[in-house]
């Protein structure tokens, strides 16, 4: 019952000492409305110089606007309601103060605004639309939840009793479908058959399948700016083929400007529409890049002068401009980890890494993180499983057993983190890298050592695989497993890359993940040796690592790769380039 906190003592003189327990720190928006106290400008009790719905003061010819503005007792700290106030306090100025005659049949007020937002935090997506948070006495609610501490994503859909009509939500670790949403929410439509489709994150869809964008004009994009798909596409048709890039059209229209968590969607957009003028969009990695992830690899792999190259500021100094942002400092962290091979987080690299690459764990709601040591083919011993017990029982971290048989630790504190890897890591413990773009895990059954119908021995394989791949950096996470026997416990062909027992060896299938759209792996080589099948497989990251894209998964990347001499399709290719070295990179 010991507690790090005893009492809150306050500033503020004369007042005494609160006994507390814990402290919540709330952060929000402070109106700085320090020029109109001590005037006759009325000022609300807690901050805010108090408007009406035309945006006056209790002072003549003053309005307020934005986040300085009360109205209604309520502080807007968003810029989407501040431009709405702009446009009625512009227009009553306008023709009260200016006498311009507008010819408008109404007097233009502020009513309120939409508060749906979404954000862009180093490596986690945040969003809120429609009503989030009906009241406790609201009857005409359902509520649909996901929560996947594992993954680090939650979602609450909102919906009426009945299940026809968006209300609101919450999402938080993927908002990628928040436009989507958003529109169902605030302007409304017809929902799925089964409303519980939208719930989903379209990370957990096997990543292959893109979000549809949609193509209707008023559909908001940029909810920090108030910027629609129609603003950006005149945007762009303003700009023209030649001169509408990326950051030219997020400077004109705004969009992207703000959190930056509509970037993507912008591209999108983009890409649209030069498409249908005749053009192209740039592959860029990002604004400070002229390069694709896998042009930028090649410049940085094949420079005449390694040591020019072995830092983000000197790849930034040659090859970009600008200081760099979220989008290519995680990206060139990945292609140094893959070129250069050094400790991720030493000389400064710690800086180019997402948060929890930093953290080495996953944050969860309530900014707790989850601790995940690896656990090579599931195989474990009792000390192992008796200091994860004690340390666990030690921080009262709530255990779980993963579907890729490991234990993971939640409700960790940042600061307990250090103390936390030296205790697992004093019994071999290490992370298990389930926050990186790196192999998670490779899932493994008991094999022939145990298995009546094993035919190889599958774990001792699966911890040689995991042992010698763990650690290696990749556009995206990649997953493996290791089945005994054609039974298939491991589930094999459903991962990045898997292999299958058979009485001669090893079939070696690659390009497949789970997920809500699931892929199926691809047969590339059967009846191979242990040795044969990490040749192959070295080959194949190597590869994926050198040619893919920011993000992309191992089954998009190889449904892109050309088709080979035979017309086989990508696989056929792969084999070639894998098993012939039809390249001559082997």
């Amino acid at each position: 019952d010991m507690s790090p906190v005893s009492a809150l003592r306050f500033s503020n003189e004369g007042w005494d000492d609160l006994d507390v327990q814990m402290v919540v720190v709330s952060a929000g928006i402070k109106p700085r409305d320090e020029l109109a106290r001590g005037t006759d400008i009325v000022v609300g009790e807690r901050g805010g110089i108090v408007v009406d719905e035309q945006l006056k003061t209790s002072v003549d010819g003053t309005y307020a606007i934005g986040e300085i503005a009360l109205y209604n007792n309520f502080i807007y700290g968003l810029i989407a309601p501040g431009y709405d106030m702009a446009g009625v306090c512009s227009k009553i100025v306008a023709q009260e103060q200016l006498g311009y005659d507008l010819g408008l049949e109404e007097t233009p007020a502020f009513t309120g605004a939409d508060l749906s937002t979404k954000l862009k935090l180093l490596g986690c997506d945040v969003a809120s639309f429609g009503e989030n948070q009906p009241p406790p006495d609201d009857a005409d609610v359902s509520d649909l939840v996901w929560n996947d501490p594992i993954g680090g994503i939650y979602r609450k859909l909102i919906f009426n009793k009945a299940g026809t009509r968006l209300r609101g939500g919450i999402l938080v670790g993927d908002a990628s479908d928040y436009s989507k949403l958003h529109k169902l929410a605030v302007q409304g439509g017809e929902l799925p058959e089964n409303p519980a489709m939208l719930l989903a994150p379209t990370s957990a869809r096997g990543d292959v399948e893109e979000e549809e964008l949609s193509d209707d004009p008023s559909t908001q994009i940029c909810s920090c700016n108030d910027v629609t798909r129609g603003d950006i596409a005149d945007t762009i048709k303003e700009l023209g083929v030649d001169g509408a890039s990326l950051a030219e059209v997020k400077i004109c229209s705004k969009a992207g400007t703000g959190c930056g968590g509509c970037e993507p969607d912008v591209k999108t957009i983009l890409k649209q529409e030069l498409e249908k003028m005749g053009g192209s969009l740039s592959n860029h990695l990002c604004e400070h890049f002229a390069y694709s992830r896998p042009e930028l690899m090649a410049l940085v792999r094949t420079d005449a002068d390694p040591a020019s190259v072995d830092s983000f500021e000197k790849i930034l100094h040659k090859h970009g401009h600008g200081d760099g942002c979220e989008i290519c400092k995680p990206a060139i962290g990945s292609i140094l980890a893959s070129t250069y091979n050094g400790i991720i987080l030493d000389d400064g690299r710690d800086a180019l890494q997402d948060t929890n690459d930093r953290s080495l764990a996953n944050m969860q709601r309530g900014g707790t993180y989850s601790v995940v040591p690896r656990v090579p083919g599931g195989e474990i011993t009792p000390e192992q499983l008796i200091q994860m017990g004690e340390t666990a029982k030690k921080y009262n971290l709530y255990s779980k057993i993963t579907g890729a048989q490991r234990i993971d630790f939640f409700g960790a504190s940042k600061y307990q983190l250090p103390d936390i890897w030296e205790e697992l890591g004093s019994v071999g413990l290490e992370s298990g890298h389930a926050y990186g773009k790196a192999l998670r895990t490779v899932k493994s059954c008991v094999g022939s050592t145990w298995c009546r119908f094993g035919v190889q021995d599958s774990v001792g394989f699966a911890i040689r695989v995991e042992n010698r791949y763990k650690g290696v950096r990749s556009p995206h996470k990649t997953k493996s497993a290791v089945s005994g026997c054609v039974r298939e416990c491991a589930e094999a062909q459903g991962k990045d890359f898997g292999m299958i027992a058979t009485e001669n060896g090893y079939n070696l299938y690659v390009g497949g993940n789970g997920g809500v759209n699931p892929v199926h792996a691809q047969l590339l080589a059967t009846d191979i040796d242990e040795d044969t099948v990490l040749k192959y497989l070295d080959r194949y990251l190597m590869y994926y690592i050198l040619t893919a894209d920011r993000l992309e998964r191992t089954a998009p990347w190889q449904a892109k790769l050309p088709s080979g001499k035979n017309g086989g399709g990508p696989i056929e290719h792969l084999k070639e380039v894998i098993i012939e070295d039809s390249l001559g990179i082997c």
